[in-house]
């Protein structure tokens, strides 16, 4: 399948393609603040820059997105049909510089949470934010995904 913009328009999209303050970002952001856990956004000093820190419980958490992350199994990632190429390096690297990231946060002694965005699709999020709110209180796991288990 060849792409339907021309490259230059293209060009466009994917400079439009936020970072940080992202739709399921923001629905994180909002019911984790709902159930009373506070946080800081997007520290610079940490690798990765994670876009929740928990200074309190020396956890960050990051907001996958699953086609840009590679979230195995997941309807979502799914791969572009051209340049195959160019988007299986682009994807490699990215999941190479989140183990690496990872690795290092957990090494400098903070516990690493992803919530992958297919996780935020359900109507009633309020298990979810429930789980990863005691997760973060209670819980003991270096390193914690959800959904759980989703392969």
């Amino acid at each position: 399948m060849t792409d339907i913009v021309d490259p230059s328009k293209r060009s466009r999209i994917m400079a439009s393609i936020r970072g940080k303050d992202t739709k399921p970002e923001l629905l994180v952001r909002s019911g984790l603040h709902k159930l009373g856990a506070r946080f800081r956004l997007h520290r610079r000093d940490l690798p990765g820059k994670p876009d929740l820190v928990f200074p309190r419980y020396r956890v960050v958490l990051f907001v996958h997105g699953c086609f840009w992350h590679r979230h195995a199994g997941c309807k979502l990632a799914s791969r572009p049909a051209t340049n195959e190429k160019f988007w299986a390096e682009k994807f490699q690297l990215n999941v190479d510089r989140d183990r690496r990231q990872t690795e290092l946060l957990i090494q400098a002694g903070w516990r690493v949470f992803v919530i992958w965005e297919c996780s935020l699709r359900n109507n009633d999020l309020t298990p979810l934010f429930s789980s990863v709110f005691s997760e973060l209180q209670f819980g003991k796991a270096l390193y914690q995904e959800w959904p759980i288990n989703k392969k």
